[in-house]
């Protein structure tokens, strides 16, 4: 299987929410989508594309104050965590491997924002970095495990 980094240019909020829309409609069961970026950089803008792609007709909002959004209905179950406010120790006492290991929870995609206060990765991840440019923002994705390119180019005839 072909891992990789890839860097894509997203020139609007609509294009942040495009590319989540395609991940939505081809990341498996499992995936845990460990989102970076500065404050306004587009985590929630490009949840709120995973839901769409997944086929969710909630809204999906950031989880800063209650932590954990989480939406069943749609083609799998979509987990949006916000660690803005933990510390890595707070994080911990969490247990929020439930969410990524199908055992308490039907196995669904887990978006994590502020992911690197995660004590450890989980076994099956997909980074994304968001960072703002000058006209739009640039993310740069990447898996150890997951080929990208055909949900890449789902994005790419958009």
């Amino acid at each position: 299987m072909t891992v990789g980094q890839y860097a894509v240019f997203l020139s609007s909020a609509l294009h942040t929410q495009q590319l989540g829309q395609a991940l939505g409609r081809g990341l498996p069961a499992g995936t845990v989508i460990l989102l970076g970026g500065d404050l306004g950089a587009g985590k929630t803008t490009l949840v709120q594309g995973l839901g769409q792609g997944l086929g969710l007709s909630d809204p999906i909002v950031s989880p800063t104050f209650t932590l954990i959004n989480e939406y069943l209905e749609g083609r799998l179950p979509l987990y949006h965590l916000d660690l803005y406010r933990l510390t890595p120790a707070e994080v911990a006492q969490l247990y929020l491997e439930q969410y990524w290991l199908g055992q308490d929870y039907p196995l669904g995609l887990t978006a994590i924002e502020w992911a690197e206060r995660l004590p450890q990765r989980p076994g099956r991840w997909l980074a994304i970095e968001l960072c703002p440019q000058t006209a739009g923002r640039q993310a740069i994705i990447a898996s150890p495990w997951l080929d990208l390119n055909p949900i890449l180019t789902d994005f790419s005839t958009l």
